[in-house]
């Protein structure tokens, strides 16, 4: 006999058991069913899941039970991006092995996620750490190295001085290391690079072609490859200096030449470092420079300093002009040439430093209805359209026009038999610096030999391994220090030699894990038979934060394997989803330190809301809604959830909320809701089984209104549900099951079903539909209510059911009726009604003949199946 309420705890686990024995979510690439390929952004095992990963990983387990009942072979796989700093620093802080750190946590995050009853193919496990993943990691690299995509070459990095390791822009914040906190450092070092430039415009144009992605992320993506289509211009010094007779700029703003203030170099341009050699204040100035940042947001927000070089160089419009040549902190050396025109009325960064250094600032665009004698610009540089000025031969023309002037005559303009100027198109993107000082990540596979040089190691050596018997009792890179991992031969001519001891930036594991799940046993890195079918993913789900590197690395790679010959697909992706971020009240004691959820009781009397310390019972100040985070402990542990109220409860609270592309807030309220809803359904189909279950009778003949309206309902609940999946509106699959609930729970009546068979034939039908509906959302409910009811097999195996197209059909409609705009009331009509019958059903109406009071309507305005308006 069921129980009275529901026991999510017992129930889960026993079903948990049940699918993990019958193999009920094991892929077989052999499956002749169609393919679909569902993917969320593998976890990094920080120790335990979080709430973000409940609705990742929910999200992605609906689309993946949906598909797999509309008949396709599902690829569902798990695995973990497990290489990265976080594992040395936890080495060095708790005195344990990168290695031993990151498989506990694995484990511990396995079994959580275990929990959550997600349809994963487990046997298709891997994490990035895995010798056997790295070894084909190396593999590639041999190939991209082969192909020219792998190269070395010296590079200006960013450096922290703690971690002792270089780190990308993006890792750099206000000057600092993102994890350290130390003062980076600028540094010339040697390091391996990926030659994405080679892709930048192959990357750039499919952009439009990524359909299913939203806008907002191919947005970020192009304006990251950032391409530019401009004027190379030669400036020719005054007079020569350390060998240069001129310095080369890339401008995409030829038209505002004549509104040129100065030359400015990059510190690191070729010309600065001469100077700075017999020049020790500019040595120090270029010192300072090093000494900052080199992501676009920082320099936009540093003061803007320059050193007068004491250069100059003549205008290529008007010989009459010089400007002067400084060496400014905010140009960077590798976008361009390192040197640039500054027109500081037009561009923010110029008008700053031409105001600290009281340079002309003439303004050369002028907008539209502005008067040319008396517009200026004060503190803002103008950006927008307008008509050229102050331009001795470009007066007058447009953007576009004055452009095309100064191109075609400074290409005509020869000097030393070559054109000033040369169109050219340029690229924000820049080659992907792979190089890291570190030990756990993927050591990279080059010998440095005195004779041959760097080679490759021979692929029947790989995989080459990182040593177990390391130390982080010193800064820096454990294998640096390692008393024999370094020693090795060369493959070339067999002499002594060493290994490189960088290890791979750990976006490179995550750049290609997509395809290893397709054959993740294969002895190369990919099964090329299957690596085609699977790809491009079908439905790609992760967070907004990964909208550009690891998307556009993905993409880079897709395309360099291509090259290569390890697959031919080179999207990896054709449909990506960005879930909104999971928030939470934060919490403050007295003492300004942050209180943790699970530390405080939450009072509310009289609808004011208050909160107070468990143990000692002081009050707590209840804050602002603010992200999930470990520094403000306004975290909620799945697994207290889990155990609390179950896996379903947690994942129908992710699906109902909100919409999933918005932020969610999770709160204890509504986690209680979700499960009284649980409890609903549960209660409903205890109801229902003495009536229902597997010995129903044959479909009647004829139904009574209220079991066709049930029908009805039940099959246009079936439809919604199904085609807000398919758009990942699982909110609304959401609101349409509780409305659904609603009209089975009308029927549920003992008199009401004694009365009438063809109801209680409806309602099996409309359980059976509800269940299954359900059964992506809140699979252990629906396989417990399936079992309670008698029904064969699994919910996990059955097919999604069909819509009864006719059940779709209205009868009837109800139009609401406006009188003079206003509405005031609505009618019923047949469905096929011409309108002159609901002209006279509106007439006859209470509302009208109110209104009317005996007079005619001046018109009736039916606007067919919506609306009927009557003008009085």
């Amino acid at each position: 006999m069921a129980t009275e309420r529901y026991n999510a705890r017992e129930a889960e686990i026993r079903w948990q058991q049940t699918w993990d024995s019958k193999k009920i979510f094991r892929t077989e690439n052999e499956d002749p069913r169609p393919k679909y390929y569902v993917l969320e952004m593998f976890p990094y095992p920080s120790g335990r899941i979080h709430m973000g990963h409940v609705r990742n990983y929910t999200m992605g387990d609906v689309v993946a039970r949906y598909k797999r009942a509309k008949g396709f072979n599902v690829l569902h796989p798990m695995g973990w991006d497990a290489f990265g700093m976080p594992a040395e620093n936890a080495a060095m802080q708790n005195k344990i092995h990168p290695k031993d750190w990151t498989y506990e946590n694995i484990a511990t995050m396995r079994a959580q996620l275990q929990l959550m009853g997600l349809s994963l193919d487990w046997d298709r496990e891997f994490a990035t750490c895995d010798v056997d993943y790295y070894h084909r990691q190396q593999m590639l690299f041999l190939d991209f190295a082969e192909k020219g995509l792998a190269y070395r070459k010296n590079a200006k990095v960013n450096w922290d001085p703690v971690d002792h390791t270089v780190l990308a822009n993006e890792q750099v914040i206000d000057g600092k290391g993102w994890r350290s906190g130390a003062e980076v450092e600028q540094r010339e070092l040697t390091q391996w690079f990926f030659k994405i430039t080679d892709f930048a415009e192959d990357l750039l144009e499919e952009i439009q072609h990524l359909d299913r992605w939203p806008d907002k992320v191919r947005l970020m993506q192009q304006n990251w490859i950032g391409k530019s289509e401009g004027l190379q211009i030669r400036f020719q010094l005054t007079e020569e200096s350390h060998g240069h007779s001129e310095i080369e700029i890339f401008t995409t703003r030829p038209d505002t030449l004549f509104g040129a203030s100065f030359m400015g170099l990059s510190a690191d341009h070729p010309l600065t470092k001469e100077l700075a050699k017999d020049n020790p204040e500019l040595q120090a100035f270029v010192e300072l420079c090093q000494k900052m940042g080199t992501s676009a947001a920082e320099l936009e927000t540093a003061e803007k300093v320059g050193f007068d070089t004491g250069l100059a160089v003549v205008h290529p419009l008007d010989p009459a002009i010089t400007l002067k040549v400084y060496v400014a902190n905010f140009i960077l050396m590798d976008y361009g040439t390192g040197a640039i025109f500054a027109c500081p009325a037009h561009d923010q960064r110029d008008l700053d430093f031409a105001r600290k250094y009281d340079l002309n600032v003439t303004p050369v665009v002028l907008p539209k209805g502005e008067d040319p004698k008396s517009f200026d610009v004060a503190d803002e540089a103008y950006t927008g359209e307008g008509t050229i000025f102050n331009s001795e031969f470009l007066d007058g023309m447009s953007i576009a026009d004055a452009k095309n002037a100064v191109a075609e005559k400074l290409e005509a303009n020869l000097i030393d038999g070559k054109p000033q100027a040369e169109r050219k198109v340029q690229y924000r993107l820049r080659d992907w610096g792979i190089s890291r000082q570190r030990y756990w990540g993927c050591p990279i596979p080059m010998i440095h030999c005195e004779d041959c040089g760097v080679v490759p190691e021979k692929k029947e050596n790989l995989p080459i391994k990182l040593p177990d018997d390391i130390n982080f009792d010193k800064p820096g890179n454990p294998l640096d220090r390692h008393p024999t991992w370094r020693n090795c031969t060369c493959p070339n001519c067999g002499k002594p030699a060493r290994r490189e001891t960088d290890t791979m930036d750990t976006f490179v594991d995550s750049s290609w894990y997509f395809a290893r799940f397709t054959a993740p046993r294969q002895d190369t890195p990919t099964d090329t038979k299957m690596v085609d079918e699977w790809l491009p993913v079908d439905q790609y789900i992760g967070g907004i934060e990964h909208a550009i590197l690891h998307l556009l690395y993905s993409r880079f790679f897709a395309r360099a394997m291509k090259e290569t010959g390890h697959m031919t697909v080179k999207e990896p992706f054709k449909g990506l989803f960005t879930q909104g971020m999971v928030n939470h009240e934060t919490y403050k004691g007295k003492d300004g330190r942050w209180v943790s959820p699970a530390e405080i009781t939450i009072q509310d009397a009289d609808g004011k809301r208050s909160a107070t310390h468990n143990e000692t019972g002081e009050p707590i100040t209840i804050g602002s809604v603010e992200k999930m985070s470990k520094s403000k402990k306004n975290t909620v542990d799945p697994t207290d959830i889990i155990e609390t109220f179950g896996a379903d409860t947690a994942r129908w609270f992710m699906l109902s909320d909100s919409p999933p592309e918005r932020d969610v807030i999770w709160t204890e309220a509504g986690a209680e809701g979700s499960h009284r809803f649980i409890q609903r359904i549960w209660r409903l189909v205890v109801d229902s089984a003495e009536f229902i279950g597997s010995n129903i009778p044959a479909k009647p003949e004829r139904f009574s209104d209220e079991a066709l309206s049930l029908r009805k309902a039940s099959h246009k609940t079936l439809a919604a549900v199904e085609s807000n999946i398919e758009q990942l509106g699982f909110n609304r699959s959401v609101a349409q099951i509780y409305q659904l609930v609603n009209n089975i729970a009308a029927v549920v009546k003992k008199d009401k079903l004694d009365a009438d068979p063809s109801l209680v034939w409806a309602l099996n039908e409309s359980m059976e539909l509800l269940i299954m509906m359900a059964a992506p959302m809140m699979p252990h409910l629906a396989e417990e209510c399936w079992s309670l009811l008698g029904k064969d097999g699994l919910v996990s195996t059955h097919a999604w059911p069909q819509t009864d197209k006719a059940m779709l059909v209205e009868d009837e409609l109800t139009l609401p009726i406006q009188i003079n705009g206003k509405k005031r009331g609505e009618i019923t009509v047949a469905a096929d009604a011409d309108q002159a019958t609901i002209e006279q059903a509106v007439l006859e109406s209470d509302p009208v003949i109110k209104a009317l009071d005996g007079n005619q309507p001046r018109k009736i305005i039916v606007v067919p199946k919506r609306i009927v308006n009557v003008v009085v």
